[in-house]
Order: C-alpha cells, then structure tokens, then sequence
C-alpha cells in the first residue's frame, strides 16, 4: 500500500542508521465503516473501553450518529465529548478535513483517531481524506459486518452495491454477530470461504458483540517489548510472536511476503536493515504493507499477529531467510 507511515516507537543506534531519512511522526487514523445495524457503535464502545492507556479520539458527522456509552462520558463543551481515559469524541459537522485538521495539532495529547463512517459512507473515500491533512497517517480501514444478514444485504436490490463497495475497500472485515450465523442456514461456515471474494485485501475477523482485541484494529503497539511479543493465544483467538531479522535484507520483498493470503497475518511490524535503504520500518495490515526509511534503529526484528490461528514460524522463518539472500 501506497502509505506514510508512523513510527510507534524510537531505536537510535550509531551503527545502523540513515542520514537521508527522517524519523516520521503522526496520528495513526483508523475508518471504521459498515452499514447500519452492523455494529459500529458497538466496536467503538468496545475500543474505548479496552483503551489500555491510548489516548483516543473519536470523529463523528454528530453526536447522535454515535452513542457513546453514558458512563464513558467526563463532560462536554462544544463539539467535543470529554471521555475516559484521555479520550474525546469531535463532532465534525460537514467539513471532515476540517475536523481532522484539528485534531492533526493535538500530537502530544492524542495515541490514535478514530472515524466512524455512516452507514452509506463509503470507508475509502474516508481514507482520502486523511490522506489529505498533515500530521496523519492511514493506519487502517475496519468494515464492520453482520455475518447473519450479510449474505442477503449483498443481494439486496438497494443497498448491495454500497455493502459491498465497503467491503473492497476493507484491510480487516469484523465479522460481527458470528453467534447468530451459526444457528442460521447454511451458517458462518459458508460465509468465511465467500467473503475473500467481495474483500480481497482484507483478513477476516469472526466475533460477537464486536469484541476484538484492539492490538487488532489499532496495530501493534507493544512492537518491541520481547515479553508482550511472545507467542500468546487468548480467548480471542489472537496469537502474536517476534522474528529476529539480522543483518541487510530487501525489505520490500519481505513486506510483501508477510502480507501474503496464505500466511494468514493480520499484522506485523518492525523495524530492519534494508541492503538499499538502510534502516527501515515495515508494516503490514490485511494484505497492504509498505516500508518506510527511518532515521536509525537498533532492534532489528518483527513482530507478528495472527488471528484464528497458530503463526507459521516455519513460513516466516523461510521469507526471512529469502529477504536476506539465503
């Protein structure tokens, strides 16, 4: 994916650095879309309330678009909600640049921004406009789903277009209300192997009352702390683990390789000596990735999620191995 890229986390390391580069630094935008009766608002409640320690702010056309939960809300004045945590909610009336334009100068106060697209929206058109304001980056585009109805809202004279144009544009599907699919014929079974087609950049993310780990949805934030990086398995189903990567490699050839469909990653990121750039990060959602020079870095590996699944070390020891040249 054609990307700028933040960089969560400063390695300095006079032996592997790049003078020519600068270290990035923006607000990661994650575009949550899907149609009405998806789930939005319930996985915005949801992120908000397993923060851990992010500093979020939520971006909605008004307020009435998105109910916060009562007992989330501090105070308000204006167009903003004062949530929990540090968090906020702006209402961004009919100008979303403008909005952003706003919250692209609270750097030192916000981790993340959060759009919530109405149900007509289409999410890409969303991300161009981040596109658009200096100080963010596109970290993600979300298109919530409901796995009971989906299969009919996609056949649906009205509204099938729009579901699935949203679809396309999704880096992670949240299959929402995967509990009412398999009580229902022919069931979530049939869904998972037919989605690929209407989502093809995408990893999908079975779950119920939109509950999804927000390493997830707001990328890997712990990237370089060896103990969260273990290989883990929770009862989400998310496993995580952490892949040295010595010495100079390509790095866009092993971007492309962690990225692939049958590696089945839903994230990874990390910093490497590329043989041409010098130090680099590399990130990669769904099946987008993109590797940005970066001013220095010292730890030089990956770390990788995968959901629904174990990691396959043996494959990402393999495209590791074939980066480097060996």
């Amino acid at each position: 994916m054609t990307r700028s890229t933040v960089t969560h986390a400063t390695m300095k390391s006079p032996a592997l650095t790049s003078p020519a580069s600068a270290q990035i630094s923006a607000i990661p935008v994650t575009v949550i879309g899907g149609y009405l009766g998806a789930g939005k608002t319930t996985l915005v409640n949801h992120l908000l309330r397993h923060a851990d320690g992010r500093r979020i702010a939520v971006a909605v056309n008004e307020f009435g678009a998105l109910p916060i939960d009562q007992d989330l809300i501090v105070g308000a004045q204006g167009n903003v909600l004062t949530l929990a945590g540090g968090c906020i909610c702006c209402a961004f009336g009919s100008d979303l640049v403008a909005g952003l334009m706003d919250l692209a100068t609270q750097t030192d106060s916000l981790d993340h921004i959060l759009i919530e697209a109405s149900g007509v929206a289409l999410p890409g058109a969303i991300a161009q406009s981040v596109s658009l304001v200096s100080g963010l980056v596109l970290d993600c585009i979300v298109v919530v789903a409901d796995a009971e109805t989906l299969r009919a809202r996609t056949r649906d004279l009205y509204i099938a277009d729009t579901i699935t144009r949203q679809l396309a544009d999704a880096d992670i599907v949240v299959l929402n209300k995967a509990d009412l699919a398999n009580v229902a014929d022919p069931g979530l079974a049939s869904i998972t192997p037919w989605l690929p087609s209407l989502a093809p950049a995408a990893r999908i993310v079975p779950t119920v009352h939109a509950r999804v780990s927000p390493d997830i949805l707001f990328g890997i934030t712990s990237a370089f702390d060896a103990a969260a990086a273990r290989d883990a398995h929770n009862a989400q189903g998310l496993y995580s683990e952490m892949f040295a990567v010595p010495g100079a490699i390509d790095a866009n050839a092993l971007a492309a390789a962690l990225a692939a469909r049958d590696l089945g990653l839903i994230r990874a990121k990390g910093f490497v000596c590329d043989s041409t750039l010098g130090a680099a990060l590399i990130q990669v959602v769904g099946r987008r990735s993109n590797v940005t020079p970066v001013a220095s870095a010292t730890a030089l590996h990956i770390v990788c999620i995968a959901h629904g699944r174990p990691i396959n070390r043996l494959a990402i020891g393999a495209a590791i191995a074939q980066a480097s040249g060996h």
